[in-house]
């Protein structure tokens, strides 16, 4: 719900203020957050989906940190190998956030570009309501 209400605040008319560019960081540190306890629920249900290099074996952490490493490291593209998805619950999780960690910058740099160029126009940018009606 804080990733919707910050996500609104980010895209609604006017400049593109620093507290909107700190929000779109918030938002991407808050999809990181909420892959990492995806991951979690998963690890949880089925033991063993995640595999964990002798550097992270048991002792090296909780489940939780090594997940949200994981997810950072997965929604970043980087992919150090030492953690590897096993199950296959979780392989199309790891795509999606893989995917949404390369669409949602991009995606989100062409909005915040295109609202600042439009409020220096004067113009209004259709917003996704007046699209679907």
């Amino acid at each position: 719900m804080l990733t919707a209400t910050v996500m609104t605040q980010i895209f609604r008319e006017g400049p593109i203020t620093a507290h909107r560019i700190r929000g779109a960081i918030v938002v991407y540190l808050l999809l990181g957050l909420m892959w990492s306890f995806a991951y979690d629920l998963i690890a949880l249900q089925f033991p063993g989906a995640f595999s964990f290099s002798a550097s992270l074996e048991p002792g090296a952490g909780s489940l939780q940190a090594k997940l949200t490493y994981f997810s950072f490291v997965t929604l970043t593209t980087v992919g150090y190998g030492d953690i590897t998805v096993v199950h296959s619950v979780a392989r199309p999780l790891v795509i999606l956030e893989a995917l949404t960690g390369q669409l949602f910058p991009a995606i989100l740099i062409a909005r915040l570009v295109s609202l600042e160029i439009a409020h220096r126009e004067g113009k209004q940018i259709p917003s996704a309501k007046d699209i679907q009606t």
